[in-house]
This record gives structure tokens, C-alpha cells and sequence, in this order.
């Protein structure tokens, strides 16, 4: 997971440049964040909730636990 581009979370391209904005730029980046950092950063629940399904996808989760692998 490490060093993963958060390209591969195909996410909608808006909030892809909103997080790379925010120096958030691979999986483990965004996956040591959790919702109360990402609101901190400006980033509204529809975009959390975007991004916790993406991850979730991926078998990851804003609480640092595998949900599968």
C-alpha cells in the first residue's frame, strides 16, 4: 500500500486535485488521515464519504484497519 498514487482510487478528478492540493498524494497519506483531519482540511462529508468508499474498495479505511486482503 506504502507509496500507491491516490490516481488509482478513481476518484472524481475535483476532489483528486483538492487532495494533492492538501499534499495528500498516496494511499498511506490519505489513509493516516482520519474524517475530523480531512473536515480540518476543508473537506465536506460528501467528499469524505467518497473517499471512506474508495478506500474501503481497496480493502482500507480511515480507522487503520484492513477490512480485507
Amino acid at each position: 500500500m506504502n507509496n500507491i498514487d491516490i490516481n488509482n482510487l478513481n476518484l472524481d478528478e475535483k476532489l483528486l486535485n483538492k487532495l494533492k492540493n492538501k499534499n495528500i498524494n498516496s494511499f498511506e497519506e490519505l489513509w493516516l488521515q482520519n474524517r475530523k483531519t480531512l473536515r480540518d482540511l476543508d473537506f465536506t462529508q460528501s467528499e469524505i464519504n467518497s473517499i471512506i468508499i474508495k478506500l474501503q474498495l481497496k480493502g482500507l479505511d480511515l480507522n487503520k484497519k484492513k477490512i480485507h486482503k
